[in-house]
């Protein structure tokens, strides 16, 4: 395969797709590709990953392995990744055999708070006010300027709550900084918040661009537990969301998928908190409530294919499953109207994403979820009435599709 013939922007169906990472956004999105009739193609240092049960094929590898990185770019039409914790030169190595969608540079700014911080600041877009802080010293020193309270985070790493410390009065500085055990850290302002909320935005290789309708975001202990869509916002706010994320795709030269996460201030303000260059999790409800999934739309937009259609056409209420076996999901299968994503993942942990349900009603009636289950029942949780001023259109109902393959698994 010549680098010239992968190099074509557009790519059609019966190619192969490489995705970097093998997790629940791997396995998801390729089971888009293969609905769309791609083939995928897995590159994991995980030996059993969620994305290896569906894909095509399997590369079982480390990210220092140039080696076998080489062999699958090789192998691939285009490639992506599902999570944005990869080393930079191990994508670039990829890129420089066969296309990497978005492009590696996206990464050089989502890997690094600061790097990012500064890029939104150099954009005029408002994030919570941050300090670059490198020792005890520098953090005592930054938080006469940042106050208190405050969150520490590491430079680079960590997600859905790792890698980060919450400062108060009470905090002794010295034992937070050794906590991170980290040379670069970032201090951020805390925000006093009205709500969470995340816009993904989708853009392909000719600059078309699309955002999904706002999603509004509830967390507990930093990971995501909870997603209402299309949230509950003022039109204005949410105008004020979409230009921030088309100015950033822009900004960025997306081809693929970007979610950006903001807060809503108590006094009516957006502030960026997070860029993630890959499907998200606060996007899993379009799997069933959107024309086009965040999955499908990723692949139509590496792979040169026209975007497609972002109606919304019933509210949604999304809950992850969060460290829970099969005696906490087995009763949602008994939920007729609750649609269960399970990820395959072989070890139930403590806060690991272990799946997710989706609950759907029509947009003009409240959702009120119920359980079965009245020994642990979720709470009842009613929306309220979507604004007729929103950007809100009705379309019709199409739900993703499966595919039955057998993988095929190489370690290298």
């Amino acid at each position: 395969m010549s680098y010239q013939a992968t190099n074509q922007k557009l790519i059609l169906p019966g190619a192969t797709i490489g995705i970097i990472g093998g997790g629940q956004l791997g396995r998801l999105t390729a089971l888009a590709a293969a609905a769309m009739g791609y083939k995928t193609h897995i590159y994991t240092p995980d030996p059993d990953s969620p994305a290896s049960q569906v894909a095509t094929m399997t590369t079982v590898g480390g990210f220092e392995n140039f080696a076998a990185l080489e062999a699958f770019a090789d192998q691939v039409d285009v490639a992506t990744f599902e999570f944005e914790n990869i080393p930079a030169d191990c994508v670039e190595q990829i890129a420089s055999r066969t296309p990497v969608r978005p492009w590696p540079s996206i990464l050089q700014i989502a890997q690094n708070r600061l790097r990012e911080k500064d890029f939104l600041r150099s954009l005029a877009i408002p994030t919570a006010p941050y300090a670059c802080v490198c020792s005890a010293a520098e953090l005592k020193a930054a938080l006469k300027d940042i106050g208190l309270p405050a969150i520490l985070k590491t430079n680079r790493m960590g997600y859905d709550g790792k890698g980060q410390v919450r400062l108060d009065l009470h905090t002794n500085l010295e034992d937070a900084w050794a906590r991170l055990q980290t040379s670069e850290a970032i201090l951020e302002g805390f925000v006093e918040l009205a709500t969470e909320i995340s816009v993904i935005v989708a853009r392909n290789i000719d600059g078309e661009t699309l955002c999904y309708p706002i999603a509004e975001n509830k967390h507990q202990n930093q990971i995501l537990v909870e997603t209402i869509a299309p949230a509950r916002i003022l039109p204005k706010l949410a105008g004020e969301a979409f230009q921030m994320a088309e100015q950033i795709a822009s900004a960025t030269d997306l081809v693929g998928i970007l979610a950006v996460e903001m807060f809503v201030t108590l006094d009516g303000r957006l502030l960026v908190n997070e860029l993630a260059p890959r499907p998200h999790n606060s996007g899993h409800w379009t799997l069933d409530a959107c024309t086009t999934s965040q999955f499908e739309q990723l692949v139509r937009a590496i792979c040169g294919l026209p975007l497609g259609e972002v109606r919304v056409h019933s509210r949604a209420i999304m809950r992850n499953l969060i460290g829970v076996g099969e005696e906490r999901w087995q009763h949602l299968f008994f939920e007729k109207d609750a649609k269960v994503y399970l990820y395959g993942k072989s070890e139930v942990l403590p806060d690991r994403k272990m799946g997710h349900v989706t609950w759907l009603s029509p947009l003009e009636e409240e959702l009120v979820i119920t359980s079965v289950d009245h020994h642990n029942p979720p709470p009842i949780i009613t929306p309220a009435p979507v604004n007729p001023t929103g950007n809100l259109m009705v379309g019709s109902l199409v739900t993703p599709s499966t595919s039955n393959v057998t993988p095929f698994i190489k370690r290298v």
